[in-house]
């Protein structure tokens, strides 16, 4: 689990843009911005760090490039509570 995740997720903002692309599949950045109120630029950041992160794919298409959301990710995440989970149930036995 690499330090960019936790980054990634620490912004509302950037959670929500991971909403919308859980709901809506794949969106261009003009579809993401206009449920937001921040600059382009800041936006591009955003998808910048959700892009380094590996949590969004980004795909050239034309001349628009699509986001979408890279589930691998997130199943590796869950993985990894539940491997966390797993030790802490086990300590709390040791410590019973």
């Amino acid at each position: 689990m690499s330090d960019s995740f936790f980054k990634a997720i620490a912004d509302a903002n950037r959670r929500k843009i991971l909403l919308l692309l859980k709901k809506h599949i794949t969106l261009t950045p003009g579809e993401i911005g206009q449920h937001f109120e921040f600059s382009g630029a800041a936006l591009s950041e955003h998808l910048k760090i959700l892009r380094t992160a590996e949590l969004i794919y980004a795909q050239k298409r034309g001349q628009y490039i699509y986001y979408s959301l890279n589930t691998s990710v997130f199943e590796d995440i869950i993985s990894w509570i539940m491997q966390v989970i797993d030790k802490s149930e086990v300590q709390d036995e040791k410590t019973r």
